[in-house]
């Protein structure tokens, strides 16, 4: 995520976002735009306006999550496969999961039958929320804000004593209008303008790496054939947000601004002559000689 640095607008709670819909009937009381609650899902799990949508999925093992659905998953529940629904055809110049084509992320939304009307929640299988939120990020990049993810996932799920099913089911199609956002993706290119422009050193601008304090640091990469991170970058991993039982510690604080860098890590090393820095995190505005050391473009780790 990059942003420009300075403060936000304040908390946006979801019991705050509750009380505006019960003061506005035309907002619909069922509107939940950030985290929802096992039991409140629980109470809509059967209404046509709301799409629930199962989004397990493991880097390491494609297959799971479909696996895992088809075995058990929350009533009426839709699959989104990371690979397949929530990701575009992988290039040479692209990272594992790149943008999918507008067009075709417009049919998918549709042939799942959201429209204006539809509450969407996403969910994963708990204490980890990356491919749940991917599909809300990517909802609200189109425009749609009624969707929410499941604070908890599948397992907070199981632990309110819910009941699942094995049944495949489908919503009737539905016309899915896409507002898109603009300015809400940074690109490969611009983001090493950033880079050579030193704004990130100076503290003028934030890019986050939500990757895990280990990967960022260059320590131990499994997943990419070059280990570290983009010059500058501040580490924030995204599990320090949940607590133990895998729910949010808050709900989300409001930070105007923000752009997502949507190749990733995994863009970003596609091009050897892109500047790579290893080491933990150098304190803020501590200029390029506080980093750590930058490796070689062209290093690669085993």
């Amino acid at each position: 995520m990059v942003r420009p640095a300075g403060g936000g607008d304040g908390i946006v709670t979801t019991t705050a976002q509750r009380r505006k819909c019960a003061a506005d009937p035309r907002e619909g009381c069922a509107v939940t735009t950030n985290l929802i609650e096992p039991g409140e899902l629980g109470r809509h799990r059967a209404d046509p306006d709301w799409a629930i949508i199962d989004c397990r999925f493991e880097l390491a093992r494609p297959d799971w999550g479909e696996q895992a659905f088809a075995a058990a998953h929350i009533p009426n529940a839709l699959y989104a496969h990371l690979d397949r629904d929530l990701s575009g055809p992988r290039t040479a110049l692209t990272g594992r999961h790149p943008l999918p084509e507008f067009g075709a992320l417009v049919a998918t939304f549709g042939r799942w039958g959201i429209d204006d009307r539809v509450q969407v929640v996403a969910y994963d299988q708990g204490g980890a929320v990356a491919f749940a939120a991917r599909l809300w990020w990517l909802l609200r990049w189109l425009g749609h804000g009624k969707v929410a993810v499941l604070d908890g996932g599948l397992a907070a799920w199981e632990r309110a004593g819910l009941p699942l099913d094995s049944v495949t089911t489908a919503r009737a199609p539905r016309r899915f209008r896409a507002a898109p956002a603009a300015d809400a993706v940074v690109t490969s290119a611009a983001l090493e303008r950033l880079v050579a422009s030193g704004a990130l050193e100076r503290g003028e601008q934030l890019l986050v790496d939500a990757r895990g304090a280990d990967r960022f640091a260059g320590e131990n990469e499994t997943l990419d054939p070059v280990a570290g991170h983009v010059p500058g970058a501040r580490n924030h991993p995204f599990a320090i947000n949940l607590d133990a039982r895998g729910r949010f510690l808050v709900e989300v604080a409001g930070l105007p601004g923000a752009r997502l860098y949507a190749g990733s890590w995994s863009e970003w090393i596609r091009d050897p002559a892109r500047p790579v820095a290893r080491g933990p995190e150098a304190p803020a505005g501590a200029g390029a000689e506080a980093q750590a050391a930058a490796a070689p473009p062209n290093t690669r780790t085993s």
